[in-house]
């Protein structure tokens, strides 16, 4: 059994098999039941493994989840839309996602966890810094690989750009990251978190045009979430702070 499990790559089964003969035993299963249960072990490990390989892929700086965001921190953030943007529609829709609000409101961690969540779903999916990305194409430019790159960018089904708008861009970084985008229009989703309403995006690309133009490509067809601007860290410390003092 052993050997057979190692020559057709079953390793799920190989380490399951006694635990779950002697279920079979005790449950009186039938071959057929048995059989079953063995297959589904090794199946639902598969999916497992692939979706911890999607996630490892994405690169996500850390872990967040829905289950762990505190949607009664901040009410301005609908937890039913929330939700519905986990089915991943709007991905499988090719659909944009901009998540709009002040440093510290959830916007990093909405995003993390709804590009967990699709490659959960078996969605290819890339996590980089705004920045990170403009300073990558900038590089491949200069060593001709810049189509390359861009193709790269625009095979994944969801790209989310996180911490657009924290810093200005000169206008060939921008002019890079809009092809970026402009590749993905209507094709793959893209996700970005911002700091910076719309109107203030001028600071971040200085060219009203090209500004208006991503804009326009980052919100046609797509869910605008404004997590407004109470930060929930300066809550959580503040009211750490105080617990003691009002303790004593």
């Amino acid at each position: 059994m052993d050997t057979a499990c190692r020559l057709l790559r079953l390793p799920s089964i190989r380490n399951e098999f006694n635990e779950i003969a002697d279920r079979a035993i005790k449950d009186q299963m039938t071959y057929r039941g048995f059989l079953a249960e063995l297959l589904m072990t090794e199946c639902d490990d598969r999916a497992r493994r692939r979706s911890e390989r999607r996630i490892k892929a994405a690169g996500f700086p850390r872990e967040k989840s829905l289950r762990a965001f505190d949607f009664d921190a901040n009410p301005n953030i609908d937890a039913a839309t929330v939700h519905t943007l986990a089915s991943c529609e709007w991905i499988k829709k090719s659909q944009p996602l901009c998540l709009i609000g002040d440093s510290g409101t959830g916007k990093s961690h909405m995003l993390i966890a709804l590009g967990t969540e699709a490659a959960m779903k078996g969605y290819r999916v890339r996590y980089t810094l705004a920045t990170k990305l403009v300073n990558e194409l900038v590089e491949a430019a200069d060593e001709k690989q810049l189509n390359k790159t861009i193709a790269r960018y625009g095979r994944v089904d969801l790209l989310c750009i996180d911490e657009l708008g924290y810093m200005e861009l000169d206008r060939h970084g921008a002019e890079l990251l809009f092809q970026v985008l402009t590749e993905r229009e209507e094709k793959n989703s893209v996700a970005i978190a911002s700091n910076e309403s719309f109107g203030g995006w001028t600071k971040t690309f200085t060219d009203p045009r090209l500004c208006a133009a991503i804009v326009d490509r980052l919100t046609f067809n797509g869910t605008i979430i404004e997590t407004g601007t109470d930060s929930y860290r300066l809550a959580s410390t503040r009211a750490r702070a105080e617990a003691p003092a009002q303790a004593s």
